[in-house]
């Protein structure tokens, strides 16, 4: 496809990090305008402006309405209010910890229940942090070994050319989606160079296919992804879900994301069966 002229992104802008800088930054980037985001969070287009231009300096409450009114993440609203003066609020605990197993529990039930269908469970880079057996076999009919190192990305075992790629008939269709919802998920900040070189590792896979403009919120094609493979002597219809873990209050627990496989058709479900469960 071919590249369009983007909305500019944060790291196109001054790299200054005052709150209003921030907050423009994120406005620019959800695609609203000053007034829009007054109306939202109850406030004067006055007020917005006067903020974001330094003239005023907002409270962490102003901050919190604001960040929420832009759906900023959890992770990027405690660097707001650090640029704001003010402490973070959210927890980030490591996935490993104690104290998450709680949550691992849960979501070893869905995948659990989820057979014999694949269920994986990514973090904000798409590595893989859970999976049950369905989604190990899955990816190994479709993967060469050398891109299965612990932590399995999702996105590199996709987009590479020794990964799923070599077999998805509607590439174009999903590789364009996959990068877009990336784009909205890692491509917003400025100080995450872990997301930046992984946007970039799969824009030099995409090459001149490559997007440079996205949607800045997800829509309903987000819901029911579909995912057609077809490879030497066997061909599936998928389709892909994903699910969050609701509202929570821990950096780490909204960044992870609940990916589930189905067969789109009888044809693909007798395959699966045949050959996955």
């Amino acid at each position: 496809m071919q590249a369009t002229s983007s909305v500019p992104r944060p790291h196109e802008h001054s790299q200054s990090n005052t709150v209003g800088q921030l907050l423009r930054d994120w406005r620019t980037a959800r695609g609203i305008s000053q007034l829009d985001l007054a109306m939202h969070a109850g406030f004067s287009a006055r007020h917005v402006s006067f903020i974001e231009t330094g003239r005023t300096q907002p409270s962490r409450q102003a901050l919190l309405v604001l960040a929420e009114s832009l759906d900023i993440p959890l992770r990027e609203r405690n660097r707001l209010l650090e640029a704001g003066g003010f402490a973070h609020i959210y927890r980030q605990t490591p996935f490993a910890a104690e104290e998450m197993s709680h949550i691992r529990g849960v979501l070893q039930f869905i995948l659990d229940r989820h057979k014999p269908y694949a269920a994986v469970v990514l973090d904000r880079y798409s590595n893989c942090v859970m999976g049950n057996d369905a989604s190990q076999r899955l990816v190994a009919a479709l993967v060469d070994p050398s891109l299965l190192a612990s932590p399995v990305n999702f996105l590199r075992i996709t987009y590479h050319p020794r990964g799923a790629r070599r077999w998805i008939v509607n590439w174009d269709e999903l590789s364009r989606h996959l990068l877009g919802r990336a784009e909205r998920e890692l491509g917003v900040t400025t100080n995450d160079p872990a997301g930046a070189a992984l946007l970039d590792e799969m824009r030099r896979y995409l090459g001149t296919q490559a997007q440079e403009r996205y949607p800045s919120r997800s829509d309903v094609a987000d819901l029911l992804v579909p995912i057609h493979v077809r490879k030497d002597d066997f061909e599936l219809r998928l389709f892909c879900t994903y699910m969050t873990l609701g509202t929570p209050q821990d950096v780490t627990l909204q960044e992870l994301r609940i990916e589930t496989f189905f067969p789109a058709d009888e044809a693909s479900e007798r395959t699966w069966r045949e050959r996955f469960a």
